[in-house]
């Protein structure tokens, strides 16, 4: 298993069992909020998807072969997973361009927090984000992790993965008595389609 792989392997893991703020602890036992947990845990798994396809390619495997085990067309597999043609008349973004641009976002959305900036976070959520965390529900589910590892000190080095249609950004927290690990995905358009702290360092 790759080094990617199996660090992304691990967040999953990690992110099942270790939540203890996000949307899904607004109110407890809401069917709703169960799916949008398992769409983020969703989303997490279509990063590990792509991150095993571009470790199979780096290791020669054909997209003839990758369709195959995937049950579609060669062209669908390198549509989905290979890297996007630029539109006709227009340049595609270089990939440290787009990193830098999602490390700058989460970065702004962890200061926003920490400044209890509420709005300005809900702002940038998503219409399905919106429809299941307030502002109120947001600064409470903040207030759970400050009840928990203390109040917050900085946060770290923002790390980037890409996945089919969105970015995920995974920032340390630290914070008075432990540390936490902010995870953040955005839709090419920068909207927040899922927002999380969990317990623990992402390393």
């Amino acid at each position: 298993m790759s080094d990617d792989l199996y660090e992304l392997a691990t967040r999953l893991y990690r992110d099942v069992g270790g939540i203890i703020a996000s949307p899904v602890l607004q109110e407890a036992d809401q069917p709703l909020d169960r799916i949008a947990a398992v769409r983020a845990l969703g989303d997490q798994t279509t990063a590990m998807l792509s991150a095993a396809v571009l470790a199979a390619r780096r290791s020669g495997v054909t997209w003839q072969q990758i369709g195959e085990v995937l049950g579609v067309s060669r062209q669908a597999a390198f549509q989905r997973f290979g890297r996007p043609e630029p539109v006709s008349g227009h340049e595609a973004e270089p990939l440290a361009a787009a990193e830098g641009a999602a490390v700058e976002r989460a970065t702004a959305v962890v200061n926003e927090l920490a400044r209890g900036s509420w709005q300005a976070v809900v702002d940038r959520f998503d219409d399905a984000m919106r429809a299941r965390l307030s502002v109120d529900g947001l600064a409470a589910a903040w207030s759970q992790v400050v009840d928990a590892v203390g109040a917050f000190d900085h946060g770290g080095e923002t790390r980037v993965s890409r996945a089919s249609g969105f970015t995920i950004t995974t920032t340390p927290l630290r914070f008075e008595r432990d540390e936490c690990t902010a995870r953040i995905s955005f839709w090419d358009d920068g909207r927040i389609s899922g927002l999380f702290i969990l317990a623990g360092s992402p390393s």
